[in-house]
């Protein structure tokens, strides 16, 4: 066999089965689409789980395809050992309902020994121990010695998830040499050590469990085979892990140039060098494909990714931010399989800037909080649960705190750590285990048999259908009297919510019947479905009526729709282009537009957003929408929708030469008809994402009476007889106002005064430390903080606590001068036993801290306590 690259070990696999009649797909987003079962997609065939299903009908009967996955339930080990990582790609090809065994095995042996050329003696397969005929193709069909095939029991080789499609599998492994083996003599396929490698797996689907033990035989058995393009890397390559490929070391090499360290000096660096690695992989792909950092679901995997590769730059010494510029050379390795990744580069370099700069400050935080618990340790243990913290909130793996704990001389509670992560993973294992369950269900959907829906919505608001189902409470029915039910037609009128515009309203009649329609939604397979209730009549399956939608709305719809097409567009003409949808929501009243940009919006560039959408309407664009090639809309430079995945013929909206998207919604035909666009709002919605309301039409026109309702209400409360005055009426009121805070603090100050000359009359010395204490009735945290600090800065021999009552609450503040601190005084721990006393709690630094107290009653014997408590802390 001969060395080959990762990138022209892809093109050999795709181009071979294509030559097998294969239809190769592009990769699908690692965002699963129309699947809630997964966060990201983890194997070859998770995208295509409706194809095998009968859901939804497959482009070919035969696929090939590179897949993009992740996966994380091994996120702590991976750089421990250099088998683990998040990101690989899965070669497959696929076969639904088409060839089989005879086919699937021979094509693989083919690869592997015609083209790949792998020595036929270093190759060995596995069957499931029942599949006789698998192994009757093996040795009599392909040829394969029958020494060289191990059967294996159901846990290897028969692939199954709950209910639904299954089957025993087959793999193929390679030996890579004794030198790679455990030295057992009983070493073999299936031996835990690195020698037999398996690297393809081909699934013979023909069974269709029902979760009970029963297995039916499948009318179409299918194949769905998968290879690690890594893992294959490796052994065209001879290395021994997927961090020595040629693609993934040249990504190293760059970590390693920054670092100024080398891959094998040294286990430690080895370990942040193979994380950093692995991790830059996936983020660089997962923002491609329109993943964001958050912090729940795909996009806490995203921030926890990077988060775990920039911690590990500083243990090589990089204080600085590092990881985008990483993230060239990734794109640069993976550019030409995966063009989008240099499309988004700029977006991508970008949002991994942010994110990492924000980490720099997130670890300094959890630096300050693992101090912070350290200085209160009564012992020499930090608990599990403050480990735990660290970890779930800061990124702080226990092997970090442990390091810092160890130069201190401490040690953490292990046992409590583990069962909190061991907790936490079950959860996380039960979901899994949840949503695999529910991959398979809803196949055989009530509306299975239902023909994909005819959508005449873009020519009009009215049109005839005839009643194809009916469904009452998850059963189909043949006819409706009452009550809510879902309707089928052949032909509507009413658009389903998709695209993040909501769905059409209106009425289905015929004969004195009416249907309210409140909604309207589509499944996978193209079925429209008309959400409602029975106003009068009855409705029955095989009707024809009319649907007609609410029109008024539909055009309030339309118009905030093509603003939020001008929006985007201006938004990167002010901003620039790395400005992406991130999600929208189109109704009747507003457009909420989501987009990527990484700081708040000046009033200047918010200005000059909305005035250039404002032009374009007064200009009176026309608004064309037709349907074209996906390869000529993208030479027209239509905006796609980020992570989105498209067919090959797509619909292309375009405003004159102001905006032209990618869009299955509905539009007005002329920019004009928008009348006015107006800004609501702008904010943040996530890290590097930033939301604008606004409103177009109509809803300028309610936004300006809301308005001015709002002055004239202003100006009576102010008793301004004109709005104009207003501004000036209000400029006064800030100014009295200001005025009338600068006495209310001198008054507190000299109030405070007047109570600190009496406190130090009953001083009590401790070590030359004055320790004074003292309620206060009616007093709040600000007179109680004033007292403190005028303490604090007249006499660094002091230490001080007050409390104060207002109303029903309680505060304790407490301050030591810098005297008190070198012998000993500590505010924070001060103030947090003695707010215990009352039921309280609290702490701070060692010069000044602030506590609250629930049981007022008890404040008295808690100030009585603070001599004993400062004695202690002097004396220690």
């Amino acid at each position: 066999m001969q060395w080959t690259g990762l990138n022209e070990l892809r093109e050999k696999y795709l181009s071979f089965f294509e030559s097998k009649g294969h239809l190769r797909l592009k990769s699908f987003p690692l965002i699963p689409q129309n699947d809630k079962s997964l966060l990201l997609i983890n194997s070859g065939m998770a995208p295509m789980k409706k194809y095998f299903t009968g859901e939804i009908t497959p482009p070919s009967k035969r696929v090939t395809t590179c897949q993009k996955c992740i996966r994380t339930p091994d996120i702590e080990r991976v750089g421990k050992t250099a088998r683990h990582g998040t990101y690989f790609e899965m070669l497959g090809n696929f076969s639904f309902g088409d060839y089989f065994k005879h086919e699937a095995t021979a094509w693989a042996w083919e690869f592997c020994t015609k083209v790949l050329k792998l020595p036929v003696d270093r190759i060995w397969v596995s069957i499931y121990e029942d599949d006789d005929q698998a192994f009757d193709i093996w040795t009599k069909e392909v040829g394969v010695s029958p020494d060289r095939i191990v059967r294996l029991g159901k846990e290897d080789n028969f692939w199954e998830h709950g209910t639904g499609p299954c089957g025993p599998c087959s793999e193929l492994y390679f030996d890579r040499g004794e030198e790679y083996g455990c030295g057992s003599p009983t070493c073999g396929v299936g031996c835990d050590c690195d020698r037999y490698v398996e690297f393809w797996n081909l699934v013979f689907t023909q069974f269709d469990s029902d979760g009970k033990g029963n297995y039916t035989p499948l009318d179409h058995p299918n194949i769905d085979t998968g290879m690690g393009l890594e893992r294959l890397a490796c052994i065209m390559q001879g290395v021994h892990n997927l961090f020595e490929v040629d693609t993934v070391q040249n990504i190293m090499k760059h970590v390693s140039r920054i670092a100024n360290v080398h891959y094998g000096d040294s286990e430690k660096t080895d370990v942040s060098l193979r994380v950093i690695t692995d991790h830059i992989r996936s983020t660089v792909f997962m923002i491609g494909d329109g993943v964001m950092p958050s912090n729940e679901g795909r996009g806490y995997v995203l921030r926890r990714l990077l988060r775990r590769a920039a911690r590990h730059g500083r243990l090589l010494g990089i204080h600085e931010p590092f990881l985008s510029e990483v993230a060239d050379t990734v794109i640069l390795e993976n550019r030409d399989a995966y063009p989008e990744l240099a499309e988004k580069s700029v977006l991508i370099k970008k949002l991994i800037l942010v994110e990492e700069t924000s980490f720099g400050k997130t670890i300094d935080q959890g630096l300050a909080m693992l101090d912070t618990a350290v200085e209160n340790l009564s012992g020499d243990t930090l608990s599990g649960e403050d480990a735990f913290k660290l970890y779930d909130t800061y990124g702080f793996p226990l092997d970090l705190t442990m390091d810092i704990l160890e130069e201190k001389g401490l040690k953490v509670d292990e046992e409590t750590f583990d069962r909190l992560m061991k907790e936490q993973r079950e959860r996380a294992r039960a979901s899994r285990k949840a949503a695999t369950a529910e991959a398979w269900a809803g196949t055989r959907s009530v509306l299975a048999d239902c023909p994909a829906t005819v959508f005449t919505g873009y020519e009009g608001t009215e049109t005839t259908g005839k009643v194809l189902a009916i469904v009452r409470e998850g059963e189909l029915s043949e006819a409706v009297s009452e009550g809510e039910a879902l309707v089928v037609l052949d032909r509507t009128s009413f658009y389903a919510e998709s695209g993040g515009q909501v769905s059409d309203s209106g009425v289905l009649t015929l004969d004195g019947m009416t249907f309210r329609v409140f909604g309207c939604f589509k499944t996978a397979t193209g079925v429209f479905v008309h959400r409602g209730t029975i106003e009068s009549g009855v409705l029955s399956v095989g009707d024809t009526v009319t649907a007609s939608v609410d029109k008024e709305r539909r055009l309030a719809i339309m118009r905030n729709h093509t603003g939020a097409h001008l929006l985007q567009a201006a938004l990167r003409k002010v901003l620039g282009d790395h400005v992406e949808q991130a999600g929208q929501m189109v109704t009747e009243q507003t457009v909420r537009f989501d987009f990527t940009h990484f700081s708040s919006l000046t009033p200047e560039e918010l200005q000059d957003v909305e005035q250039m959408v404002n032009e374009v309407i007064l200009s009176a664009m026309p608004v064309q929408t037709r349907e074209m090639p996906i390869a000529e809309a993208k030479a027209m430079g239509a905006m796609a929708l980020f992570g989105e995945k498209y067919g090959d013929v797509v619909r292309v909206v375009k405003a004159g030469d102001f905006s032209i998207e990618l869009c299955g919604g509905t539009h007005v035909d002329n920019t004009a008809k928008l009348g006015l666009f107006k800004i609501l709002s702008e904010a943040s919605v996530a890290s590097g994402v930033r939301r604008i309301e606004a409103v177009t039409g109509a809803g300028v026109l309610d936004y300006m009476n809301h308005l001015n309702g709002l002055l004239h209400s202003t100006a009576a409360a102010l008793k301004v007889p004109n709005v104009e005055d207003l501004p000036q009426k209000a400029s006064q009121a800030m100014t009295e106002g200001k005025a009338k805070d600068k006495e209310i603090a001198a008054l507190n100050s000299r109030i405070a005064q007047i109570r600190i000359d009496g406190l130090f009359a009953g001083a009590e010395v401790i070590e030359g430390i004055h320790i004074v204490s003292a309620l206060f009735s009616g007093t709040g945290p600000d007179a109680l903080r004033a007292i403190c600090d005028q303490v604090k800065d007249m006499r660094d021999d002091t230490v001080i606590v007050v409390a104060g009552t207002l109303g029903d609450k309680a505060t304790i503040a407490a301050s030591c001068g810098k005297q008190a601190v070198k012998k000993g005084a500590h505010a924070g721990n001060l103030v947090r036993a003695v707010a215990k006393i009352a039921g309280g709690s609290g702490g701070g630094r060692p010069d000044t801290a602030m506590a609250g107290a629930k049981d007022l009653t008890k404040l008295d014997e808690a100030l009585e306590a603070v001599s004993s408590i400062v004695n202690d802390m002097i004396n220690k």
